[in-house]
């Protein structure tokens, strides 16, 4: 089973759970930037959570079915139709040979996502198929490629699975302001100074223009650090760096592996996929938690896909 890219957007990609166990070599993760919306949509065909699918960035992608299947749809709102008829996110739904699907603009979030059944057919690079432009890894090519037109993409399964007798819950991108940001704190944290932290875990940031899947910047208040700089570590999902101009930059699926700048912690990898549909002028709080609520919120959430 097996759709043809008719037209693309902005970027559309190829994306699982990511390359896990491969930083030491300096590949980075890669992924579903927001791997919860790419969960439940795999969940509604009864794939494993982390199977590959689409991430479709603000719209513009369209795609025509060469065969009949049943696909699922998650994450931001990007206004789908199937032949001018509206998909809402969150649902499972048929598409006829021939039927064309499109996504069109935001109505809320920035990134949906689509899943086949038992995920899309390609071959792995070090565990993964995700599409990882940077380093020209993943994808349907295996070189990291965003998808183009005539592009085709199979499904790995002839049939999805039973769909599930729960409902997805509501849980489209919230369009309430601020959005709220947990950070678990991180080793140079002390190296700020008290003002700095007060203005970092009490007022309000912006989600700035300069936001891609590698890093997304905030604006705000200035943060002051001892720290100019440190000896170039690992960097998580989520790190919270700050440079000089005190400015943040949350770094995301396709961050570099090491960096030397100061650190006020990480995002939780729940907050990670909150940020991942916040467009640039949403205003988010940094509030702080601690490691095993951050684990807890990542086990409760895995645990909520068992059938």
């Amino acid at each position: 089973m097996t759709l043809r890219v008719q037209q693309t957007g902005p970027m559309a990609l190829v994306v699982d759970g990511g390359r896990v166990g491969v930083r030491h070599l300096g590949v980075t993760q890669g992924g579903a930037m927001d791997w919860v919306s790419l969960g439940w949509a795999n969940w509604l065909l009864g794939n494993a959570h982390d199977a590959a699918g689409i991430e479709i960035l603000v719209g513009g992608l369209e795609l025509v079915a060469e065969a009949d299947m049943t696909l699922a749809l998650g994450g931001a709102d990007l206004a789908a139709t199937l032949d001018g008829q509206a998909v809402a996110p969150d649902t499972r739904f048929a598409i006829r040979r021939g039927q064309r699907l499109a996504f069109h603009r935001p109505q809320a979030g920035l990134r949906a996502y689509l899943a086949v059944p038992g995920g899309i057919d390609a071959t792995p690079l070090m565990g993964s198929v995700s599409s990882t432009l940077r380093e020209g890894l993943g994808g349907l090519d295996g070189f990291g490629k965003a998808l183009a037109k005539g592009d085709v993409i199979k499904a790995a399964a002839s049939h999805a699975g039973e769909a599930p007798t729960a409902a997805v819950p509501a849980r489209r991108p919230d369009t309430a302001q601020p959005v709220t940001l947990e950070v678990v704190i991180g080793a140079q944290v002390a190296a700020f100074d008290g003002r700095s932290l007060y203005r970092a875990f009490h007022d309000t940031w912006t989600v700035d223009q300069r936001a891609d899947r590698m890093g997304i910047r905030l604006t705000g208040p200035e943060l002051g650090c001892e720290l100019k700089g440190i000896v170039s570590e690992g960097i998580p999902l989520g790190a919270v760096q700050v440079p000089p101009d005190g400015q943040p930059i949350i770094l995301m699926n396709d961050r570099q592996t090491i960096g030397g700048y100061p650190r006020l912690g990480a995002l939780s990898p729940l907050a990670c996929a909150r940020l991942a549909q916040c467009l640039p002028g949403t205003e988010v709080r940094l509030v702080p938690t601690t490691p095993e609520r951050a684990r807890r919120g990542l086990c409760d959430r895995l645990a909520g896909w068992r059938r």
